[in-house]
């Protein structure tokens, strides 16, 4: 009987790349996907994978409270049951796949050294929480560790994280691509992806939502909310003359695949950036990314989260 990797993720982009790493032989023969229950973006990106023709031993499992045991696979290295889960488990091989920007955040901590505990960028943790981080840290280094990712990671820090024994694991959604294009996508020409930027208090709402009113005065706008938006700005967009406001819950890697040549995507600084034109470019689709301006900034954006959010997306 063929042994059963379990990967256990928590959002639409860690659900597509842990297909993405079983199909990549990653997680050998036989993978289950295992997407933590409640969260309605996680439905919907299950739905329409499952509509495509799935890798051979590939299973979506219904969504589930806990995680698996063992779980091999996992896209939030920050999550304090992620590190528990790694604490009282055998060392073995764990395979941590894309979660946007946290993943360049791990890769760093990871070149850094043994001795840096695995926090968010912005958190502000306990001393019981920085020694669950610094606890999780070293005993990465007693696992044989890969990072599947397809965002760009300069030469000096992928050096960095290999010095530190992890396998730095590079993809470009060979799956994916190799799947027909998506169903029609929208008539607009102009595809405007939501942000996290303004919830997460980063970005000035009134400036950003003044942005989208002004664009949609100089032609139609299909726009994508982000699974994290305040449903209350996603309300007011929706009332804006020119915007059509599409509640896609898949991510827009599976959602845009239709889109024909001369379309384009817009979209603040985003990791969503580097897949789409890996997926779209091809199309004759540009994906361009927007600038954000310095007055758009609020005080919680540190001048190097405004530099690393722009490499990124650069």
């Amino acid at each position: 009987m063929v042994e059963q990797a379990s990967a256990w993720v928590e959002s639409p982009l860690q659900m597509l790349c842990a297909v993405e790493a079983h199909h990549a032989g990653l997680l050998g023969p036989a993978t289950v996907v295992v997407p933590r229950a409640g969260l309605r973006p996680l439905k919907a990106t299950r739905r329409e994978l499952r509509s495509l023709g799935l890798p051979g031993g590939l299973e979506l499992a219904e969504p589930r409270e806990s995680m698996p045991r063992p779980v091999q696979a996992v896209g939030d290295a920050f999550s304090g049951k992620v590190q528990l889960r790694w604490l009282t488990s055998r060392p073995g091989h764990i395979v941590i796949v894309d979660d946007g920007l946290a993943t360049l955040r791990l890769l760093e901590l990871l070149a850094a050294g043994p001795y840096k505990p695995l926090l968010r960028a912005r958190a502000r943790p306990t001393r019981l929480r920085s020694a669950l981080g610094l606890a999780a840290a070293l005993r990465l280094r007693l696992s044989k560790v890969s990072v599947f990712t397809a965002l760009p990671v300069d030469d000096e820090l992928a050096e960095g994280v290999r010095r530190a024994g992890v396998d730095l694991v590079r993809h470009d959604f060979a799956w994916l691509r190799a799947q027909p294009p998506s169903a029609e996508g929208p008539a607009e020409r102009t595809v405007v992806l939501g942000t996290s930027l303004v919830r997460n208090g980063l970005v000035h709402r009134e400036q950003y939502l003044n942005w989208l009113t002004d664009l949609a005065t100089r032609e139609p706008l299909a726009y994508y909310p982000h699974r994290r938006e305040d449903p209350v700005d996603v309300a007011l967009i929706r009332e804006s003359p020119g915007i059509t406001v599409h509640d896609a819950g898949a991510p827009a890697e599976l959602t845009l695949r239709g889109l024909d040549p001369g379309q384009r995507v817009l979209s603040l600084p985003s990791t969503a950036i580097t897949s789409l034109r890996v997926l779209l470019s091809p199309r004759g689709v540009a994906v361009e990314p927007v600038n954000v301006p310095d007055d758009w900034w609020t005080s919680r954006a540190a001048p190097a989260l405004r530099s690393h959010l722009t490499g990124v997306s650069s």
